[in-house]
């Protein structure tokens, strides 16, 4: 990758919980890069993960925040201005739970309580942290804003139950919102859907270590790994990209596009 692709640019990083996490391998590719950032995450994430440790190895602070709260993401976004001496060019959105998942609930027995708290976090918390970014003026023009999903928002994975809800949810805020921020102030706001990826978000998810051999088998390419998607990220931050919004853009080694493989046939052609 060529170097300094974000030299001079800063912003927000949200959802690094350990060294397994999408984000976390996104804030130490957008250092090499030259970005500057600020680290946040719920309290209650933060004491389960080390997010204190990437900070100091980033140079950087982190800023409790739960993004649901309309009120902790102004604090957090008047806090990182400071921090970083002036207006944003990127945002990471890389928050999800589900307490249906954590507790098994299955599709038809969800929880709907629970249900509403899955979609306030995995996606509402999107729409809140743009629509206060609008607010604050707090974006720089051609800002990068990036979301993670995954293809539950259009196929069917019985596991991921009300996840795949909010998936979808959040692809849509994006396109949402990619209109108005792109007519306000040339601002992109695009997704990533991402292959099945050992996080430790993503191995909570009953029945994972099947599909993730089976995703692998599929794709032509093999799965996405957390580092990739970084470098992704980065790519989507730079300015290599600045005509690509309101856009779900694939990053799973072609297994989105393919109906089947040999590799599958073949454990199929004795029965």
């Amino acid at each position: 990758m060529p170097e300094n692709l974000l030299k001079g640019k800063v912003g927000i990083i949200t959802g690094a919980l350990d060294e397994n996490s999408i984000a976390w391998k996104t804030a130490l590719k957008v250092k090499e890069q030259g970005g500057r950032f600020v680290l946040t995450n719920a309290p209650i994430a933060m004491r389960m993960g080390a997010i204190k440790e990437l900070a100091e190895e980033c140079n950087t602070i982190v800023i409790p925040a739960d993004a649901t709260v309309v009120e902790d993401v102004e604090k957090l976004y008047a806090e990182a201005k400071e921090f970083l001496g002036g207006n944003f060019d990127f945002l990471l959105h890389s928050i999800g739970m589900s307490p249906n998942i954590r507790k098994g609930r299955s599709y038809g027995e969800l929880n709907y309580d629970w249900a509403m708290k899955s979609y306030d976090v995995s996606a509402i918390s999107f729409h809140k942290m743009m629509h206060v970014a609008e607010k604050m003026d707090i974006m720089n023009e051609w800002a990068s804003i990036v979301g993670l999903s995954y293809i539950a928002a259009q196929r069917v994975y019985p596991f991921y139950t009300d996840m795949a809800d909010a998936k979808a949810l959040l692809e849509s805020i994006a396109r949402g919102y990619g209109y108005r921020f792109g007519k306000l102030k040339k601002v992109r706001v695009n997704t990533i859907s991402q292959s099945p990826t050992k996080t430790t978000a993503g191995t909570g998810i009953g029945g994972f270590d099947s599909f993730f051999n089976f995703a692998e088998k599929l794709s032509p390419l093999g799965n996405a790994s957390a580092e990739s998607c970084a470098d992704y990220i980065v790519t989507m931050f730079s300015d290599m990209t600045r005509m690509v919004t309101m856009q779900n853009l694939y990053h799973d080694g072609g297994y989105s596009f393919t109906g089947i493989s040999e590799e599958i046939m073949d454990q199929f052609k004795d029965l």
